[in-house]
Order: structure tokens, then sequence, then C-alpha cells
């Protein structure tokens, strides 16, 4: 393509936000233009607003490696003081708010550029789509009937929770191939992904040695958004929807002493007979028919399966390709929960196809598939 896409990125001095700078960083498609974040970071280069420690000399960069060099000077605006037409000069917008300042700050972005959130501000509102490419992209097309009702120029698209991010892309191949009746999971989830203050619930001393067996809201927000993200898009004019798929999902949510990603031991009675060598080859196609669109942050797998029955590992899987490829491990038939089904465990990076790097591969999606226009 020709000159990029100008990229602003809010909630840029967090962890998520961070993250967003770390994949679009050299971006082919899309450039960072404008930062934003809180009232105590504008005004401040964005050096200034990292800064930590005695003299600040030190930066609060958690996103690995060093932050991107030519965005330490930009300047820090206020997210709560955007003017109704959005950031100016910008075409695109990637969002990492807390959810409550989400709620108005993402709408009068959508009103003129496309948003990409991680947020769950907007997840549940009928007329907008958790996209995961790959998976659902016929949700894409309820992006129209959100712009119409709405009057927007631009629209929201929200990234899924991260728990059900991993979950979501292994399961899609096996409803559509196999019938899905029933899920039952338990999560093992990463610190990362409760964030960093102490609002996230986890503490240092609370983790070590220790599993939380609770994490508030998290069991609810699974099922009801994997059964909207496996669901049916309903075209009818003036009734356009997503009807949720009718599938049992019972779950429990934990949180365990890793840095970063989420390991799930997953469990699956199927509508029809599923052989371990029918799901192995469902799962290594899903998303093959994306190859096609050459975007930039796809990966080559979005699902990779393992034979060693020691894997997933989180220290040893979860950057597969690029933390972007949700590793399969102990794939098994399952025969409690009904006549057909499979069992496996599963490893999806929480911060990366989780959060910031699967919401810029949604950008791609739609960017190169025309519907940004």
């Amino acid at each position: 393509m020709g000159q990029k896409l100008r990229a602003a990125v809010l909630g840029a001095t967090g962890l998520a936000g961070q993250q967003f700078l770390v994949a679009l960083a050299r971006h082919p498609w899309f450039e960072v233009t404008r930062l934003l974040a809180s009232e105590r970071s504008a005004g401040k280069s964005y050096r200034q607003a990292l800064a930590v420690g005695a003299g600040g000399h030190g930066l609060a960069w958690f996103a690995g490696g060093a932050p991107p060099a030519e965005l330490l000077e930009l300047k820090v605006g206020d997210a709560a003081q955007l003017s109704p037409d959005g950031p100016d000069g910008v075409d695109i917008v990637f969002s990492a708010l807390e959810s409550d300042a989400a709620k108005t700050i993402e709408p009068r972005l959508a009103a003129s550029v496309p948003v990409f959130s991680t947020a769950s501000a907007y997840r549940n509102e009928p007329d907008v789509p958790i996209l995961l490419p790959g998976i659902n992209p016929e949700h894409a097309q309820l992006i129209a009937a959100q712009r119409q009702r709405r009057g927007w120029r631009g629209f929201i698209a929200p990234g899924p929770n991260c728990t059900v991010t991993g979950l979501a892309i292994c399961l899609q191949p096996i409803a559509r191939d196999f019938g899905l009746r029933g899920v039952v999971m338990t999560s093992l989830q990463s610190v990362s992904g409760a964030g960093r203050s102490a609002s996230g619930g986890v503490l240092a001393l609370d983790i070590l040695d220790n599993i939380i067996p609770y994490i508030p809201n998290e069991e609810e927000k699974v099922e009801r958004e994997l059964c909207k993200i496996l669901g049916s898009y309903v075209g009818a004019t003036g009734q356009e929807r997503i009807e949720p798929a009718a599938v049992g999902v019972s779950c429990t949510c934990t949180r365990v002493a890793v840095q970063e990603g989420h390991t799930e031991a997953v469990f699956c009675a199927t509508e029809k007979p599923a052989s371990i060598e029918a799901v192995r080859a469902s799962l290594e196609q899903c998303g093959s028919q994306l190859s096609a669109l050459e975007l930039p942050t796809m990966p080559k797998r979005l699902i990779e399966v393992s034979d060693d029955p020691y894997r997933p590992q989180p220290r040893l899987d979860r950057d597969a390709g690029n933390g972007l490829t949700t590793v399969v491990g102990r794939l098994r038939p399952e025969r409690v929960l009904g006549a057909h089904g499979v069992k496996f465990v599963l490893l999806s990076h929480n911060t990366k196809m989780g959060a910031a790097a699967g919401s810029v591969l949604t950008a791609e999606f739609l960017f190169k598939t025309g519907l940004f226009g």
C-alpha cells in the first residue's frame, strides 16, 4: 500500500497500551502518530510519562525490550479531553482504556474513525461484533448496521476477553465440523491478565506459593462472549444481530503464578463422532483461508497441535507465532460428557493474541477486506 494510516493509541502508558505500541512498531500499514492517556500524563513526552525512580531516569515499561525510540519524545494527550471529532489527523484508533473510560470516550471517536478496543465496554451491545479473524469473519457484516443505527462514520470493534480468545479459536473448528453440545473449561490464568494495579485483585505476595480460585466476573464473561463469538450472523434488514450459539458452557477461572499466557483444560461434548485424527486436522486448518490476504500480523498457524504430553507450557509455548498462535496439547477422547467428544489443554498469550496484537490483526483483516470505508 502507499501512505500508512495514522493511528492513535489510547491508554498508551498502561500494559495493554504498551503492547499496542510493540505490535504497531514498524507496521507496514499503520503508523502511530498520537498517544493518549490520563490527565496525569497529558502534556508530557512519552518518555516523561513513563519516568520512574530517583531523577526519573527509569521507565515504567512492561512490554518487553525497550519502548519504540521514535515515540519517546511524542507528546501525550489527555484521552478524556478529546473533541467529539476525535484526535486531529488520525485515521484509526487502538484503545487500551479501562472499561469505564472506554464507555464514554470510544463512541466519541467511533463517530468519525474505526476504534479497535481491548475493553469490555461494548462487547455485549447487540450491534457490536466480537471479532476473531479466521473464526467469525461473517460477523463483520454487523458493522454496517452499527454505523447506520448510531450515525457513525467509524465503528467500535472490541476484541474478546483474553480468556475467551484461545478457547473460541479452538472450539470454532470443532463446532463447525462435529457440532458442539457442551463445554467444560478450567483456566489457569497468568497474573498479567489482572493488570499492574492493586485493583486487579492480585498482589505479588498473594500469588506466590498460591492459586487464587476466583476472578470476579471472569466466568460470566467467558460463558457469554464464547456463545456470541460462535453464534450466527442474522442479516435481515433492520434486525441485524448475532444469534448466540446454543452451547452449554461451564467454566472455572483461576489465577496462577505465571507471568504471561493463559492455560486452559477443555472438555467438549460433540454432536457427531470426533476422532482424534479428524479433530487434529480441523484444528490445524483453522484460519487457513486468511493466508491469501497476506495480513502482516497473521501467524503461520492460528493453532498448533503438539504431540508432546508435557506441552503446552507457558514458558516454552506462549510466544509461538509471535504470541498469536494458540498451542494445543494432550488431545484425547472425552466420554463422560456424552457419547462423542474430545478434551485437550490449550495455551494462549493473553497480552498478545488476547489483547493488543489480536486487535491489530482484526484491524488488518477489516482494512484488507474493505470494511473501513
